[in-house]
C-alpha cells in the first residue's frame, strides 16, 4: 500500500503548529505526528527563526514528507505580528525547498471550505470537523496542532 506523507504547518514565531499526515491509497488520513513548537520571547527574534528552521529540518529528516502544506498569511490588525509571522513562514518555505518538498499554500477561507464545506466557518466548527475527519491516535494538545492538521487535510482534499 503506497502512502503520501505530508508536512503541514500553521506558521508562527511564538507557536508553530506542526503535523505529519499520511494518506494511503484507500484514502484514509492518519496523523503520524503533531506538535505545537514554541519559542521563547526571552531570546532574540533571529534566534527564534533559527530554532524554527532547525525544528522543521529535523522533522523533514525524520519523517521524509514529499510535500509541505502551509497557510497563507491573511491580513491582520497587528502589522508587527504579521511581519514576524511572515519571516517565520519564509524560514519554513526555505527549509522545505532545500529538501525539495512540493509546496502547497492555502488561505484561511480555502482551509475552511476544504474541512467544513463553508468558507466562513468559525474556529470551533473547523476543530470539530478535524476531529471527525482523521484518526488521531496521539494526544493533540493545542489549537495550533489542530490548525496544522486542518491545513494538511486541505492539501489532501485538494491535491489528489
Amino acid at each position: 500500500m503506497t502512502t503520501k506523507t505530508i508536512l503541514a504547518i500553521d506558521p508562527g514565531f511564538e507557536r508553530l503548529g506542526i503535523a505529519i499526515l499520511e494518506r494511503s491509497i484507500d484514502g484514509k488520513h492518519i496523523i503520524i505526528y503533531s506538535e505545537c513548537f514554541k519559542t521563547s520571547a526571552k531570546i532574540s527574534f533571529a534566534e527564534r527563526l533559527v530554532l524554527i528552521g532547525e525544528k522543521v529540518e529535523s522533522i523533514i529528516k525524520k519523517h521524509k514528507p514529499s510535500a509541505l502544506s502551509i497557510e497563507k498569511l491573511y491580513l491582520a490588525n497587528n502589522q508587527k505580528t504579521v511581519m514576524n509571522v511572515s519571516e517565520a513562514r519564509g524560514v519554513v518555505l526555505y527549509v522545505a525547498k532545500k529538501y525539495k518538498l512540493n509546496i502547497f499554500e492555502y488561505s484561511p477561507p480555502q482551509i475552511k471550505v476544504a474541512v467544513t464545506g463553508y468558507g466562513k466557518a468559525d474556529k470551533g466548527m473547523v476543530m470539530d470537523m478535524v476531529r471527525k475527519l482523521v484518526k488521531i491516535d496521539i494526544k493533540v494538545k493545542s489549537d495550533d496542532e489542530l490548525d496544522a492538521i486542518a491545513i494538511g487535510l486541505t492539501m489532501l482534499a485538494c491535491e489528489r
